[in-house]
């Protein structure tokens, strides 16, 4: 079975099985953590435990695959961005300095340096997955529920479930544009050469659009001959209560976000964990 990219596949898993609501509420508690802090410590405790998440989910490479690589490019961007415009800022941020190599004028890699940017790389490689977990293993339907069911509007929430379902939508429509235009002669594989290929990418964008608002137009007359809205409130086919694991996971989320607190206030007495003193 061929896994549609950032698709909801429904697997017996225990992530699978965790209410929408706890699972946004434990996309938010660890997000948090890492946000909050910069020790190292707490940021590879939480990155462990997210790629262990991934692992029980049983989420393939091939779903994610497209995703990674714009991320890993990114990273890579950031990294070296960074640097450029800021190459002692570790310094300033841990009060020491320790010159490992020095390519002339205010360009010296330290070990503070690459300390505070392997941080931060490592606080994006932990957020990450967590989306990747949120999206992919959560019922768009299931999702809206919850969160009504906490009082956000209705409208609010089918909005954003059919936000959530029309992106395998999208990427399914430019998989069918982009092979209708390889079928009429043009090349958009590795062969031709980038702006070529840029360009001919481009042209996919205006077909895509009007389909997607033909999409929105179908949608649109489908709920007015519902009376959408017509009531203050409505039910749901995927609703459901919070069990002992939705409980457990918020928890242990809860948890996390407690001790990176009590690591940054009590143990570090800064955002910034010091290595160096």
């Amino acid at each position: 079975m061929k896994l549609r990219l950032f698709s909801y596949d429904q697997l017996n898993t225990f992530v699978h099985r965790l209410s929408g609501l706890s699972k946004l509420v434990c996309f938010l508690l660890l997000t948090s953590a890492v946000m909050l802090t910069y020790d190292i410590r707490v940021i590879l405790g939480i990155l462990l435990l997210s790629y262990v998440m991934i692992l029980i989910a049983k989420i393939r490479f091939s779903q994610i695959r497209l995703m990674l690589i714009y991320v890993a490019a990114f990273l890579i961007f950031n990294f070296f961005l960074t640097y450029a415009f800021a190459p002692e800022y570790g310094c300033e941020i841990y009060g020491t300095k320790h010159v490992l190599y020095t390519f002339g004028g205010p360009y010296t890699v330290t070990l503070e340096q690459l300390f505070y940017q392997i941080t931060k790389l490592l606080k994006y490689l932990s957020v990450i997955p967590l989306g990747i977990i949120f999206v992919l293993t959560t019922n768009p339907s299931e999702f809206a529920s919850s969160l009504n069911s906490i009082g956000v509007s209705y409208r609010i929430c089918t909005a954003l479930a059919l936000t959530l379902r029309y992106f395998p939508d999208v990427a399914d429509d430019y998989n069918t544009i982009s092979l209708a235009q390889q079928a009429r002669g043009l090349e958009m594989s590795s062969k031709a050469k980038m702006m070529d290929r840029l360009k001919r990418t481009s042209g996919i964008l205006v077909p895509l659009i009007m389909t997607t608002m033909d999409r929105i137009d179908i949608i649109s007359n489908a709920m007015d001959l519902r009376s959408f809205g017509k009531y203050k409130k409505r039910t749901w086919y995927a609703a459901r209560p919070l069990k002992k694991e939705d409980w457990l996971a918020m928890g242990v989320s809860l948890c996390a976000l407690l001790i990176s607190l009590y690591v940054r206030f009590f143990i570090n007495h800064s955002l910034f964990y010091n290595p160096f003193v």
